[in-house]
């Protein structure tokens, strides 16, 4: 009868755990390529020009007074 290959089966363990991790790592920098905030398009942007009317100090109490 034939001996295990421990040996190999401990490098096929480690393979697919260092592939599992650098599969990992790039589906994480994928993710930071689209996050919003990087290339001006952020929220807080966005919502605060698109409400005048939001504040104090806005143009419409100027007016109001």
């Amino acid at each position: 009868m034939a001996t295990p290959n421990y040996g190999y089966e401990k490098r096929q363990r480690e393979l697919a755990k260092k592939q599992k991790k650098e599969e990992k790592a790039r589906a994480k920098a994928a993710g930071r390529q689209h996050e919003p905030g990087q290339d001006g398009d952020s929220p807080q942007q966005d919502a605060d020009p698109a409400s005048p009317e939001g504040g104090p100090g806005a143009a419409g109490d100027a007016a109001a007074d």
